[in-house]
């Protein structure tokens, strides 16, 4: 492990050049006064540090909600650090950093922060938490929680897959096997039987010491399908699924995305993503907290427009994605998806308790 977690620098609004070198040459865990200037003596409306579990870079997720903290902050005037982690130890050293530096908000992406967000938010009860994709039990007061529901959205990945397997056999290619990420797998497996009984799933997992950034396991899991037969699979292992989009590249089937358009990933395979609209979700809820209404938790499905399919969006002609081309496949969906929002399908959401 890393004694010093890697710190990753980012400004929106008036910043001068001298102040984002200074920042850059800080180490992680030193002391450091939060700083108002701008170009020109401007002051900023305040700041933000947003503290992800691994490094933003190919990982889609990190990189659409950095995106959206970005936005916010070019939007509201703030300034915007971001605290790039590698693993749970500087995911800690990195909450208690940017404790120390006071911003307005400290944001921690994704459930590897739950953990510290339980925690630290105790210690410093006058300091506001924004924790996306996840949210401690019990929840501090002073920690608002941004989470979605994945499982509505994979299970309408899981009926494209159904009505457009010629194998029968369709699979998973997943990150860790958890209550959390199964949220993309077994919906996806109850989705395809929903439209053909005769479709089984295979989840594969990457596992090891990187699950999120291991290409070559990606790859060769995603391979292990292909072999076995599985001719529609879902890529839910964020940076490994580099490797796994090979794989379909190839040939060895068609393949899911997830969190944003990866249909460039494998040109021609890729059938189709389960978006997250990570960006939207933590920009509003930035906003919510400067606003001063602090501690809620907001979850994102269907009904919110805070998940769905790149075939449900209005470009998807232009998407590149396979399902363009199947209206009578989109047309179910869009079926089924109004089922879901009414009620009359329910999903299963594998991470409830």
């Amino acid at each position: 492990m890393n004694d010093v977690p890697r710190r990753t620098v980012r400004r929106s609004g008036p910043v001068a050049a001298a102040l984002l070198a200074t920042v850059l040459g800080l180490t992680a865990c030193a002391d450091s006064g939060s700083s108002g200037g701008g170009e020109g003596g401007e002051e900023s409306a305040g700041s933000i540090i947003v503290i992800t579990p691994n490094p933003v870079g190919g990982n889609n997720f990190l990189e659409l909600a950095v995106q959206g903290a970005e936005d916010v902050a070019e939007e509201k005037g703030l300034e915007l650090d971001v605290f790039e982690s590698t693993d749970p130890t500087s995911i800690q050293q990195n909450v208690e950093a940017a404790v120390r530096e006071k911003p307005d908000i400290v944001v921690g992406l994704s459930f590897s922060l739950q953990d510290a967000f339980a925690t630290v938010p105790l210690d410093n009860p006058d300091q506001q938490f924004l924790l996306v994709d996840g949210c401690p039990d019990p929840q501090p007061e002073n920690v608002t929680c941004a989470a979605f529901r994945e499982h509505e959205a994979a299970y309408l990945a899981g009926v494209e897959a159904g009505l457009l397997s010629e194998t029968k056999q369709i699979g998973v290619v997943a990150a860790l096997d958890t209550p959390f990420i199964r949220r993309w797998v077994d919906p996806f497996a109850a989705g395809a039987a929903s439209v053909d009984a005769t479709v089984t799933s295979t989840p594969l997992f990457v596992g090891g010491d990187n699950p999120f950034g291991d290409p070559a396991r990606g790859k060769a899991q995603a391979q292990v399908l292909a072999d076995q037969g599985a001719d529609q699979v879902l890529l839910a292992a964020s940076g490994s699924n580099v490797g796994a989009f090979e794989v379909a590249t190839a040939g060895g089937f068609q393949a899911y995305g997830v969190d944003v358009n990866e249909c460039a990933s494998a040109p021609g395979q890729v059938v189709d993503n389960v978006l997250k609209n990570v960006d939207v979700a933590l920009a509003g809820a930035v906003t919510e907290i400067l606003d001063g209404n602090t501690g809620g938790f907001q979850v994102y499905g269907l009904a919110e427009d805070g998940v769905g399919l790149t075939a449900l969006e209005d470009d998807v002609d232009s998407s590149g994605c396979l399902i363009a081309d199947r209206p009578d496949v989109i047309e179910q969906v869009r079926e089924v998806q109004e089922q879901i929002i009414d009620g009359t399908v329910t999903v299963d959401d594998p991470a409830a308790g």
